[in-house]
């Protein structure tokens, strides 16, 4: 408004002023009611896989009969939590908050607690004795003569859990009646890790800022902080490391400090552990020392006393994930020490307080390596059994970094004595970021149900992870986020599923990635059939399709230097060869592929006997990993009956018609998705399949230098020479590390 429309309101007579005041405040007052039942009903993603939704009519019906009335303690912050999520769940599902109660008088409670905050519970003797801490139990039963359905744990924390599988039923459209459900967790440590630094940069994140608002912190505690501790207590994630692996020795000064402190507050009540990555030289940049020598006494008292300092603060701090000695970081080899000597220095400091020390395997040397996936291998085995009692070492699913498709990292039977923790990445690094839809459990699944044999045929790599195979209590899974500021948390709806299964993954190894996808479709878009198979399907098939039109038959590491955007597999050059495409692919006028077998570099031999057999021939190595153990020759004949590079140009084509498929499948299901998200994740498939060609041609017209072989028939040459896709830059592309 303009000053001199200023001066004419106030000549405006009292009486024209008091109904313009009591217009305006009626249509404000409308507007403050309508304004939140459109938010309410706004699908743009935010509320995760916890919409809660009102389901249709006849199961809405079925679902209060099962739970119209609540009987549920609130005296402690779990407890009225839990509380709070099941009468928001029940209140959306079914059309109408259950009624509280105290006793059961009726047919149709819900009794959540445990022996000792519910009475009801306590009277019925029930045997908890084997859900541990976490566990819980969801039975329809009766009691005084009433139908009714407990959910009950040893501890409140196990009953929030609970509470969310009984969520988890109704919002998928599954039975509530005859029930009986006992789960516990089969890791210990379930853990995010955001590389998150502090200035709210995510690196390799593609969903916006850092969700940690640390200038604000600690006065100002943002409401998303418990949106995102009810979302990963959902699916029983139980930690969440706050800052980067390549972090700051900042972190661990009492100015942030205090900011984690207030943190773990509103992440406490569901049963997230606040853990800091720690930089290996904060001895020296804040402590004011020398060294950071591990074996320094003085070093081992500025730990100690950081660690009582932290636990000050934080009670239950879960403790330090360290990255040491890898592309630049300091670490325990700085000074002539071990990994172990380095780890086991901050597990002493840790160890009064029960903290752990999560030590990253993702290590490779200075100096000129023959082959970089053999580098943690050779850098760890000799250490094993020589790590502390509280240490675990995370070690990735793959040997090298994150790739669209690795073989499971050797280090996974190789360490008997010590517990190995897996880090996963959630964030698409190497595929495609968030813009590209690639359902990463199935990815997730073929790392975890590989076979080690390292104690004969059954040692899989869920084995290893959970301590069934060598008898480890502490065991652990690491996932790396990509969680930010973004409305909808990950950047594109689907990326939500990823995070979504990895807890699902974390909690049960041996879990199924179709039917989690079946589930979290349920919950995120629809209980309709004719929505959630297509999905499912589209889903389950679409990590082979990145895998196809990226780094098919084991092709690894050909993205763009250093912010892994499109197709690169030209870079050669620099201050590393394991920093460049052709280090790792190896064409030339013979073939293409890295050596890798007893003729090669021998990281075959990191295997077990039977695996290494397998893997080394390459009769028998499995064709996903041929191009990773293997350099072979373009004429070599696959099991189709085509030779090697009329395979791989099929390959590259028909990850190219998968997302022109998604695509489809997904126009067909426009009427039956809200039009936001239809719309948002339409655009991204058309994106994803725009790029998906990009580096089939651009990947066809490099490797057609080395075969010199014309393209199969009614395969179309690349629209451009090779000339051209080498001069693109991307000088911005976001998630790049700083």
């Amino acid at each position: 408004m303009a000053i001199g429309q200023y001066g004419q309101v106030a000549g405006v007579a009292a009486r024209g002023v008091a109904r313009r005041v009591r217009a305006v405040a009626v249509l404000l007052l409308a507007l403050w009611v309508w304004l939140p039942a459109a938010t309410a009903r706004a699908e743009d993603g935010h509320d995760l896989w916890l919409r809660y939704r009102a389901l249709p009519a006849a199961q809405a019906d079925a679902g209060r009969a099962v739970a119209a009335a609540l009987a549920a303690p609130d005296a402690s912050p779990t407890q009225a939590a839990t509380r709070e999520e099941l009468l928001r769940g029940l209140g959306g599902l079914f059309g109408g908050a259950p009624a509280m109660t105290a006793r059961i008088d009726r047919d149709g409670v819900l009794v959540a607690g445990t022996p000792a905050s519910s009475p009801v519970l306590a009277k019925l003797g029930l045997d908890l004795s084997a859900l541990g801490d976490e566990g819980y139990l969801v039975r329809s039963l009766r009691i005084d003569g009433h139908a009714a359905t407990v959910i009950a744990a040893n501890s409140d924390i196990g009953v929030l859990y609970g509470a969310f599988h009984f969520l988890r039923l109704a919002q998928s459209g599954q039975s509530l009646s005859g029930l009986d459900v006992r789960e516990t967790p089969k890791v210990k440590v379930r853990v995010l890790n955001h590389w998150d630094n502090l200035d709210r940069y995510v690196e390799r994140g593609y969903a916006g800022q850092s969700i940690w608002d640390w200038h604000k912190l600690p006065g100002w505690l943002d409401p998303r902080y418990t949106d995102y501790a009810r979302a990963n207590a959902s699916i029983g994630i139980n930690g969440t490391v706050l800052n980067n692996v390549n972090t700051s020795a900042q972190m661990l000064t009492p100015q942030y400090l205090e900011k984690a402190r207030a943190l773990a507050g509103v992440l406490r009540p569901y049963g997230l552990k606040v853990y800091l990555s720690a930089r290996f030289s904060a001895p020296i940049e804040i402590g004011g020392l020398q060294t950071a020598d591990p074996l320094d006494p003085a070093v081992r008292r500025w730990w100690q006393a950081k660690a009582d300092e932290i636990y000050r603060a934080i009670p239950d701090f879960g403790g330090f994930l360290v990255k040491a000695n890898s592309e630049g970081q300091p670490g325990p080899q700085d000074y002539g020490r071990s990994h172990a000597d380095g780890a086991n220095m901050l597990a002493e400091a840790l160890a009064p307080h029960g903290g752990i020390v999560m030590w990253r395997a993702f290590v490779y040397s200075h100096e000129e390596p023959d082959d970089r996936a053999k580098q943690a291998y050779s850098e760890f085995v000799p250490y094993d059994g020589r790590f502390a009692a509280n240490v675990l070492v995370q070690v990735k699913n793959g040997a090298i970094d994150f790739q669209p498709r690795e073989p499971f990292h050797p280090l996974f039977g190789a360490m008997p004595k010590t517990p190995l923790m897996m880090e996963f990445q959630i964030t698409k690094e190497y595929l495609g970021f968030a813009t590209h839809l690639a359902y990463l459990a199935p990815m997730y699944q073929e790392a975890l149900q590989a076979d080690t044999h390292a104690r004969g045929p059954g040692s899989t790599v869920a084995r290893v992870v959970d301590g069934s195979l060598e008898g480890h209590a502490l065991t652990g899974m690491a996932g790396v986020a990509n969680i930010g500021s973004d409305r909808n948390w990950s950047g594109s709806q689907f990326d939500q599923a990823n995070w979504y299964a990895f807890g699902r993954l974390a909690w049960d190894p041996h879990a199924d990635a179709a039917q989690i996808a079946r589930d979290w479709t349920r919950m995120t878009f629809s209980t309709d059939p004719a929505v959630v198979t297509p999905i499912v399907d589209m889903m389950m098939g679409s990590r082979e399709a990145v895998v196809d039109y990226m780094t098919p038959l084991g092709l690894h590491h050909l993205m763009g230097r250093g912010h892994h955007y499109g197709p690169a597999p030209w870079v050669e050059g620099g201050p590393r060869a394991d920093w460049t495409s052709v280090y790792y692919h190896r064409a030339d006028a013979r073939g293409i592929g890295f050596d890798r077998s007893a003729s090669g570099s021998n990281a075959v031999a990191q295997y077990a006997p039977a695996v290494a057999a397998q893997f080394g021939d390459i009769a028998t190595v499995p064709e996903p990993f041929l191009l990773w153990f293997h350099h072979v020759p373009w004429d070599h004949r696959m099991a189709s009956g085509r030779i090697l590079w009329d395979e791989l140009v099929h390959r590259y084509g028909r990850g190219v018609d998968y997302v022109a498929s998604m695509r489809r499948t997904w126009a067909g299901l426009a009427g039956r998705i809200d039009a936001e998200r239809h719309a948002e994740v339409a655009a991204f498939l058309a994106i994803q399949e725009q790029e998906a060609q990009w580096w089939r041609d651009a990947s066809i017209a490099y490797f057609q230098t080395f075969s010199k072989r014309p393209l199969p028939k009614g395969e179309k040459l690349p629209p451009h020479p090779l000339a051209y896709y080498q001069s693109l830059q991307f000088p911005f592309a976001p998630g790049d590390g700083k």
